[in-house]
């Protein structure tokens, strides 16, 4: 099993590119299965959770290659309808095959998904919009069992509650769908937002007709395109948060600032130097930290994935801040770890109080799910002395060249079996 050491402290200063999406390159990929030709995407992340959707795709018959920085898929001979456990279990964007495979055939095995262990996350909000498009299914040993008798055909639907992953899965349903299909109380994170403009981009017919509302009328089928992945926007907020823990001076680049509006503010607000372009941002870590509080929410909120990186911040705030957990009931995992590094965060059901004033001790630290790793990196890098991380797996699912990109900026980082 690999570790990364991290020594500290470290004032990061220089420049960090960053990557495609995950977020926006899971449903995309995704998307692709309605597609019966080829299809070239660009900006992809190197990634594994990009690489295990990759493979479940190739599992169902796409033929994909990389042609420079392309990736270039042929779903000519794509028929299968199988998803498998051994793909799905690691992560959750794997549920998203569900409405193509439906759109395209009528018909759909696709196992129960896995992920990061942060909180239930049920697909019932997925099924119960699927049934509206006349999906009928049954939950089998792990597998959902579900099929289109009649194909899908559009429907008026709101969802119960907001949920990024059903309302991409119903878009990509929808978007093969007869007639008209209506969502409401859509989740609209950027990522959404991209995906409706690659499935634009190949023929479909999306359009937003008010902000948490789109009308889907449903093409026969979809042409070749080549598209070009948005920026990722929690890397961006990570390595922005990373500037202000370390107080130290990094320009931000390939990105779109508007995007991470909220995530900037609050920067400003607990004392950070933003200097905002068109795509980069320069920011300057204050030595005086300033106390916050902050509630996660849908976009354009303040992002969940964000939370772990927020609090290492907060522990070197002035005074006692809140952060308050609304998306997952499960995301505190990385407080037991910042606490042994010294941290004195006390939990009460979705709230973290945070003292504030803390200097991080270096220890042995076990990470529990993707953004609770990055996050013990971040207090790692302002401790004193060597810190061991375990458990990195997670860290490899969603940042691409992590310790790369911190050492180019003056990060002490190594990883090792």
């Amino acid at each position: 099993m690999q570790k990364l050491k991290v020594f500290g402290p470290k004032r990061l200063k220089g420049q960090i590119k960053i990557s495609g999406s995950k977020n926006a390159s899971l449903p995309i990929l995704a998307a692709t299965l309605l597609s019966s030709n080829k299809l070239y995407l660009n900006n992809l992340p190197k990634v594994k959770d990009i690489e295990t959707m990759i493979n479940l795709l190739k599992s169902l018959g796409s033929k994909i290659k990389f042609e420079k920085d392309k990736l270039l898929i042929d779903n000519s001979k794509q028929k299968k309808i199988f998803a498998s456990y051994n793909l799905v279990k690691t992560m959750r964007a794997g549920i998203l095959v569900l409405g193509g495979l439906l759109a395209k055939f009528g018909n759909a095995k696709v196992s129960l998904p896995g992920g990061c262990a942060i909180g239930t996350r049920p697909i019932d909000i997925h099924l119960k919009a699927l049934s509206k498009l006349g999906v009928k299914y049954r939950i089998s040993q792990g597998y959902v069992h579900a099929s289109a008798p009649k194909g899908l055909v559009g429907s008026k639907i709101r969802f119960s509650k907001i949920s990024v992953g059903a309302t991409e899965n119903l878009i990509i349903a929808a978007s093969l769908a007869k007639g008209v299909t209506i969502l409401k109380n859509c989740a609209v994170e950027p990522e959404i937002k991209d995906l409706v403009k690659f499935l634009n981009k190949t023929g479909c017919n999306l359009k937003w007709i008010s902000k948490r509302s789109i009308k889907i009328r449903g093409v026969e089928s979809i042409k070749d395109t080549i598209y070009s992945v948005m920026f990722d926007r929690i890397e961006a907020g990570t390595y922005l948060i990373a500037a202000a823990i370390t107080g130290g001076n990094l320009k931000i680049k390939n990105i779109d600032p508007n995007i991470i509006n909220t995530e900037i503010n609050i920067l400003k607000k607990i004392g950070a130097k933003l200097i905002v372009k068109k795509n980069e941002i320069n920011i300057t870590g204050n030595k005086k930290v300033k106390s916050v509080n902050i509630k996660t929410a849908p976009y354009p909120g303040f992002p969940t994935d964000l939370q772990a990186q927020m609090m290492v911040l907060l522990c070197k705030a002035n005074k006692k801040s809140f952060i308050q957990e609304n998306i997952f009931e499960n995301r505190f995992m990385h407080v037991a770890e910042l606490n042994r590094m010294g941290a004195q965060i006390s939990i009460k059901g979705n709230k973290a109080i945070i003292d504030g004033n803390i200097n991080f001790a270096s220890a042995e630290l076990m990470a529990t799910d993707l953004r609770a790793s990055v996050s013990l990196i971040l207090a790692a890098l302002t401790a004193k002395g060597k810190s061991i991380i375990n458990r990195i797996y997670h860290l490899d699912r969603g940042y691409e060249d992590i310790e790369k990109k911190l050492k180019k900026v003056g990060a002490k980082i190594k990883r090792f079996k």
